[in-house]
């Protein structure tokens, strides 16, 4: 059970956590001759300027209209890296932030299709800074009470934060890896977390892909990082050398995504492949709810 983390980690060990929140950033609207639109801010470029996915693409093209509601109005301006498209978005209200809260939705992922009335549900429990896409999945086992149990023992916790964006959920679509492209995502460390990460005794164990992303841009040497905010397009593939994290935690995810490639890069191919045929015979929960894993470079991978 996921519960056992507390049995697993060890005193002296170092937890790092993404804490990103996710915007409410999807929306819905009519273009101006009356067919819907869907918008998915992914991040703001400049005041009310977001690079977006946009549904039906083909037909949003550069000087495309549309209102969401609330009186906010958009216009495409350009395309940005694809499938991305960059849009402008105004409102007749003082304050444009505040009406996008009002008639945003929480962008759940297609599989879900259940209403989510309680929008916390899909935010992890020490999520602080807004700014993701999609919630950082690996984060949503934790609970207070066991983060409070992991701290009682002498694990000690840092958080970072990387925005999660295309990067994470875009699938790697070319046959030679090396030609697939990063696009960005924003990532921190605070001065106090790198300290923390800096002066760990035990094993640096990242929550979720995205962690081990900032991590990992963010290294200087073996075992130490320095704190900044830069933009993170780190490609983790087998035969990279981790210069910080010794495991991860992360969810099971879908082949053809940069975050199989990154679990087979600190595992190893075929351990993964088996890891994985366990899991489908044992019918194991794939994605955002579904089931966790715990790659420990100690585990003998």
């Amino acid at each position: 059970m996921f519960r056992d983390v507390v049995e697993i980690l060890q005193p002296g060990d170092v937890l790092v956590l993404n804490d990103t929140r996710v915007n409410t950033w999807r929306f819905h609207g009519r273009k101006e001759t009356g067919g819907e639109v869907e918008i998915l801010a992914l991040k703001e470029l400049e005041p009310g300027v977001f690079e977006a996915l946009v549904k039906p693409a083909r037909r949003l093209k550069p000087g495309a209209k549309f209102t969401l509601g609330e009186g906010v109005t958009g216009q495409v301006l350009g395309e940005g890296d694809d499938p991305t498209r960059i849009v402008k978005l105004e409102s007749q209200a003082s304050d444009l932030y505040e009406t996008l809260s009002k008639i945003g939705e929480m962008p759940l992922p297609p599989y879900i299709t259940e209403r989510l009335d309680d929008s916390e549900r899909y935010q992890t429990v020490f999520g602080q800074s807004p700014g993701s896409a999609a919630a950082p999945t690996a984060g949503l086992h934790f609970t207070d009470e066991i983060l409070d149990q992991l701290k009682a023992k002498g694990i000690a916790i840092a958080t970072v934060t990387l925005h999660v964006g295309i990067d994470t959920f875009r699938p790697v679509q070319v046959e030679d890896i090396s030609q697939h492209k990063m696009h960005g995502e924003v990532c921190e460390i605070t001065p106090e977390a790198a300290k923390t990460i800096n002066q760990a005794q035990g094993r640096v164990i990242a929550v979720g892909t995205t962690a081990v992303r900032t991590l990992e841009t963010r290294a200087i040497s073996c075992r130490k990082v320095q704190p900044g905010r830069q933009e993170s397009r780190i490609f983790i593939t087998p035969g990279y050398e981790f210069k910080i994290v010794d495991g991860m935690f992360t969810n099971f995810h879908l082949p053809k995504t940069t975050m199989l490639l990154m679990i087979s890069a600190l595992a190893s191919k075929n351990s993964i492949f088996e890891a994985y045929r366990q899991a489908i015979e044992l019918k194991y929960r794939f994605l955002s709810f579904g089931d966790s894993m715990l790659l420990l470079k100690s585990s003998g991978f």
